[in-house]
């Protein structure tokens, strides 16, 4: 089969068509992929973390092809399934979404709408499983019930910071952070207002000039703010959330990597997606022990997620649509080269 294979040097990784499809396994369902889309994580996987051998990839929509045993639930060939794929994961060589077949955690994957195309589901499994371990499970925020309606949830009076409103997971943060009962609040580029406002943000806050921003968001939440929640997870982003969140203890800075706050008087979180399958991580600066627990939170996440979807309460992230796994590898260049803002590269196979 066709799949994007790293090579094991710097930046190097390959389309080949010759690679075996990945192996059945208990707890795993194999899947027909239709659709894949693109993640920061992908390209540094392929600059940082080049493990040679390695299939990369997160996204992915298909069908199921094959079912199996040690998950509980009910998925049967055809259905149609999204999730996420611990691409370039040295632990197991063939666990990447880029290809054409991919071996998907049944439990935490997710029956994918008939609102939904293919290419839409892609856009969405990385940041769900990054939203539910970031806000929910390391910040401890209230989780959304599966039944809420951007209608008839009830305001529970915290204002949250979502930095990098209009990335793929702030979007995805933005309007579960609302269906939870809290009032985000977002920095985007300018152009981008637009989209993070339509999907719930009640203000928005151009980081470009980084001290401006801060002090807009002081003065816009009467200097309040307790809860930010970075999806960049750059220092500079850590810098402009430190000094928007209010003086003095109480306040909490969560990332989506290891990113330290510079205040001392500031709780910190982070989280990893590749943790929330529930095996072993081991990457050159992130190496963990296999965390059930994590899989036990997922798991009862994406439920709630595949719930808030099927009942259209979650809008998935604007794409452009490519053909073929042909596409990937300059996809992941454009990323790289920072020219890719307020949408996700999709490539349907």
């Amino acid at each position: 089969m066709k799949a994007i294979v790293l090579q094991g040097e710097t930046g190097k990784a390959a389309l080949v068509t010759d690679r075996p499809a990945p192996k059945p396994r208990p707890g795993y369902v194999l899947v027909d992929v239709k659709a894949v889309a693109l993640n920061p994580t992908d390209w540094k996987h392929m600059a940082f973390v080049n493990v040679k051998g390695a299939v990369v990839g997160c996204d992915v929509a298909g069908v199921v092809a094959e079912t199996n045993t040690g998950y509980k639930k009910n998925w049967k060939v055809g259905d149609r399934i999204m999730g996420f794929a611990h691409g370039g994961n040295s632990l197991n060589l063939e666990d990447g979404a880029f290809a054409e077949r991919v071996a998907l955690k049944a439990d935490m994957a997710i029956r994918i709408p008939d609102s939904l195309s293919f290419e839409d589901a892609a856009t969405l499994p990385l940041g769900l499983v990054t939203v539910g371990q970031g806000l929910f499970q390391e910040m401890g925020l209230n989780i959304p019930t599966p039944d809420v309606t951007v209608d008839t949830v009830k305001p529970n009076g915290e204002t949250i910071l979502i930095y990098g409103g209009s990335s793929a997971t702030g979007t995805l943060g933005i309007q579960l952070a609302k269906l939870a009962g809290y009032t985000p609040i977002t920095t985007a580029s300018k152009r981008n207002f637009g989209l993070v406002k339509s999907l719930g943000a009640v203000a928005a806050f151009d980081y470009s000039d980084p001290a401006k921003c801060a002090a807009e968001i002081r003065e816009y939440t009467n200097n309040s703010l307790k809860l930010a929640w970075d999806t960049i997870a750059l220092p500079e982003a850590a810098k402009i959330c430190a000094d928007a969140l209010a003086p003095g203890p109480g306040a909490t800075y969560g990332s989506i990597l290891a990113i330290k706050s510079p205040r001392e008087d500031v709780k910190n979180t982070f989280s990893l997606a590749y943790t929330s399958v529930g095996e072993g991580v081991n990457k050159p600066h992130t190496k963990s022990d296999p965390k059930p627990d994590h899989f036990e939170f997922i798991k009862k996440w994406m439920a709630v997620a595949e719930t808030l979807l099927k009942n259209g309460q979650v809008k998935p992230h604007p794409k452009r649509v490519g053909k073929g796994l042909e596409g990937v590898l300059d996809g992941c260049e454009e990323m790289k080269a920072g020219k890719v803002s307020g949408q996700k590269l999709v490539y349907a196979l």
